[in-house]
């Protein structure tokens, strides 16, 4: 299972992501410029529900019997997916990453823009610090 911790850490490493508990104290929400891009329950903390496109949210569910429709969203537009080990480490960040994408392309454009400048920060960091190694 992958602990809440790591995916809690993984959502804030990104630009302008803020985490927020709007609908009770058992439900955390992920947002980037206040709009959601991911949904964990504190009380069970067994999934993670993740916006996609429909037709990756129709792939991800006909490949993994375990991903299941979003919990209490729209069913087009968003996944529920377990934390147990039916899903690779790998691939659930890489769908993270994908929710935060699609969230970022529905901003405005100023909004847009500061994120790609801190991702490109992000990056220079990283690069700068693998050349001092």
């Amino acid at each position: 299972m992958i602990p809440l911790s790591h995916i809690r850490c993984y959502c804030l490493s990104k630009p302008y992501t803020t985490e927020e508990l709007p609908f009770n104290d058992m439900t955390l929400v992920y947002k980037v410029h206040g709009k959601i891009f991911a949904i964990m329950a504190l009380d069970t903390q067994d999934s993670i529900t993740l916006k996609c496109i429909p037709l990756d949210a129709l792939e991800r569910r006909a490949s993994y019997d375990s991903v299941q429709p979003g919990y209490h969203m729209n069913k087009q537009h968003w996944i529920t997916v377990p934390l147990d080990s039916s899903i690779p480490a790998q691939l659930l960040y890489t769908w993270i990453d994908d929710s935060y994408s699609l969230v970022v392309a529905g901003l405005p454009v100023a909004r847009k823009q500061e994120i790609v400048q801190a991702l490109a920060d992000l990056a220079q960091k990283s690069a700068n610090s693998q050349e001092k190694i």
